[in-house]
């Protein structure tokens, strides 16, 4: 039998309910390979050690998995990758922990991040960077840049991330892994500690798009408890996957293949069209002109939503609080100084300031305006094609440090796919090649709003046709040497 970690989520599930290994086994053999790899690619920030679980009817019952350290597990220390929450343990659990539960799943802990999920490199967490299983000089992309890793590395069989304007699709892409956001509103927000209200979205990241579509039949779903949860008939996914996609209109945008993409992600990238217009699919290039406007709509609306959203920690209620303050003034001051990393606190000002008087209307109300018109046109886009390619980011994985001295930089790095947050659509990232050195590329599937199942399709045809998803880094204890 082949090395656990190199079975996808399915496989792994579907040889638990044969009784060909025990729940206990595949339990086993994760922590071995967390042991192994965990002191060199810092993926974790907790590592629980659950008991096995007897075995359910889903596909993925008994699966050891993981949780981005944003999402809320009762009992469990959850801190967002930040000094100011401390210890916190929520009393409560998110709504994609409950159901995932439900459904059997095994949580082996809970995964390093992006502080807040501020970052597209997972180098801001209080706990010290992640690093790419691919190259350990390298970033894993952020914020979901543990989630990524540790499903890279083989040390979950999935994870659940959370993606605010890239921050699981890029992380799948620089890690060589697949990773889904959904439409807004389909996955609860329950128990998700907030970044960008409107822009937020949890999803899977694991080898296969099979094994993202057998996750999302888990975690999406209507819930009360959540205020933009969706309501309506949406989901199984897993019983949908085809691979059949004879007839698919893909539109490749132009506006995302220009200057500024490096050549040997755009060679990966137009070579899945070729792939897909073998079994079937239609593809035609088309203008978009409206990515120019992208990054500060983008940035301007996460950090005003930022801005509000952090203002809750303050060191009275939860989490950590300053020594030595002369009053409550100076307490909320204090906390903050001391507990927010430099990230954070640069966009918590820049919110700040867009929101403040006289520059809500020349800033975020402009934003917002701007926002309305990417919608429309991704809405105009899709009333010709049935889908969208495109990069998922310019480069691979840069070099650790690089990205930290240059925050602009990094910023415009998020070109091709915060244009989906703003207009609450669904994406998948999935490996289509490597670049001279080596290092994962990933190309973007893009659906119009409850089109996941359309680009879920699509990816899993692609991966019919193709073995980049099923590549692991040549390892060494866990890790590229």
């Amino acid at each position: 039998m082949m090395e656990l970690y190199r079975m996808t989520a399915l496989e792994l599930g579907t040889v638990l309910r044969k009784g060909e290994l025990s729940p206990a086994d595949a339990l086993a053999a994760a922590r071995e390979r967390i042991a192994a790899c965990q002191k060199n690619n810092n993926a974790f920030i907790t590592v629980l050690d659950p008991s096995p679980t007897s075995l359910g009817a889903g596909p993925l019952a008994g699966v050891p998995m993981a949780l981005k350290d944003n999402i809320c597990t009762k009992g469990v220390k959850t801190s967002c990758a930040s000094k100011i929450l401390g210890d916190f343990a929520p009393p409560y659990d998110a709504t994609v922990a409950e159901r995932l539960v439900a459904a059997g799943a095994v949580c082996l802990g809970k995964l390093n991040m992006d502080e807040f999920a501020m970052g597209s490199t997972s180098e801001t967490s209080f706990y010290g960077p992640t690093r790419n299983p691919w190259a350990l000089d390298r970033v894993p992309g952020g914020s979901s840049g543990g989630a990524a890793a540790a499903v890279a590395a083989g040390e979950v069989w999935y994870a659940i991330g959370s993606d605010t304007g890239g921050s699981i699709r890029q992380p799948a892409a620089y890690c060589g892994v697949t990773g889904m956001k959904p439409t807004y509103g389909t996955v609860s927000r329950y128990g998700l500690i907030a970044y960008a209200s409107s822009l937020d979205q949890m999803g899977p990241i694991a080898r296969s798009a099979a094994d993202c579509a057998a996750v999302l039949d888990i975690i999406q779903g209507m819930d009360p408890r959540d205020g933009t949860s969706l309501e309506g008939s949406y989901g199984g996914f897993l019983s949908s996957l085809t691979g059949d996609v004879r007839g698919l209109k893909i539109g490749i945008p132009a506006d995302c293949f220009g200057d500024g993409l490096d050549s040997e992600v755009r060679r990966a990238v137009l070579a899945v069209a070729e792939v897909l217009k073998s079994r079937g699919a239609a593809v035609e290039e088309f203008s978009l002109p409206i990515m120019e406007y992208v990054v500060p709509t983008y940035y301007i609306i996460a950090s005003a939503e930022a801005s509000s959203n952090l203002s809750r920690f303050d060191g009275v209620k939860y989490g950590w609080r300053a020594e030595g303050y002369k009053d409550l003034a100076d307490l909320y001051a204090r906390t903050r100084t001391e507990g927010f990393g430099a990230e954070v606190k640069r966009r918590i000002m820049l919110g700040t300031f867009v929101l403040s008087a006289g520059y809500y209307d020349a800033y975020y109300k402009k934003a917002l305006q701007v926002k309305a018109v990417i919608k429309k046109a991704y809405d105009e886009a899709f009333q010709k094609y049935d889908m969208l390619l495109a990069p998922v980011s310019p480069t691979t994985a840069p070099k650790l440090g690089e990205s930290l001295s240059d925050p602009l930089k990094m910023y415009l790095s998020d070109i091709y796919t915060v244009p989906l947050n703003l207009a609450g659509l669904p994406g998948i990232s999935v490996p289509c090649g490597f670049d001279s050195k080596g290092l994962p590329i990933g190309a973007q599937l893009i659906g119009p709003a409850l089109g996941d199942g359309v680009i879920l399709n699509a990816a899993h045809a692609f991966q019919f046709e193709t073995d980049f998803h099923r590549q692991i880094p040549e390892t060494k204890g866990g890790v590229s040497a």
